[in-house]
């Protein structure tokens, strides 16, 4: 049983490695990213109000996503484990995941961070933009994106860091190697 984060910046390949590490390990994925997308989708309550943030690049409100969040957690098929992808991003996320852990009797195994250049950040999602036509996908938003990952989420790793959970991957290569590598990574926290 694995009970872990995936972190890293926009573009890093978080979602790419969580689906592959997901079927390695035969846990669930869990993506604040994707479910706020279905719900713009889905104009529901939810995700009108996601939207807004999103659309500027700025986090989804603490409150909104650590909701969804503990609801999620809460569902049985997580019992077996989870990688979380997007969340937690701010130290107070951290905070409240703890608190819906302790609530289950359990606690994180391992926090896979996942590293890249900005250029080559900036460059995949550009480059995505274009294959999806996401609307949070433009170069003023994406640099808006990274400096918020500098400025809330690496505190985050750091406090991870600190309870020797932490393994840090470079996420540049041929997606098997990150996968090889993050795997590699596990094993040793």
């Amino acid at each position: 049983m694995t009970r872990m984060l995936i972190i890293g910046p926009p573009g890093s390949g978080k979602g790419t490695q969580a689906e592959r590490i997901c079927v390695e390990l035969g846990i669930v994925a869990i993506s604040t990213g994707d479910i706020f997308r279905a719900n713009v989708r889905g104009e529901t309550p939810l995700g009108l109000e996601a939207k807004k943030y999103i659309d500027n690049g700025d986090f989804v409100p603490d409150s909104v996503t650590n909701r969804m969040v503990r609801d999620r957690l809460a569902q049985d098929d997580v019992t077996d484990g989870f990688l979380l992808d997007g969340y937690p991003r701010t130290t107070a996320q951290v905070d409240e995941l703890d608190d819906i852990l302790a609530a289950a009797g359990v606690k994180l195994d391992v926090v896979v961070q996942l590293t890249a250049d900005d250029a080559e950040l900036v460059k995949r999602l550009l480059g995505r933009a274009q294959e999806t036509g996401r609307s949070d996908d433009n170069e003023a938003v994406i640099r808006h994106r990274l400096d918020l990952y500098r400025e809330q989420t690496e505190p985050v790793v750091a406090r991870y860091a600190e309870r020797g959970i932490l393994a840090k991957v470079d996420g540049l290569g041929h997606i098997d190697d990150v996968t090889t590598r993050i795997m590699d990574a596990i094993k040793g926290v």
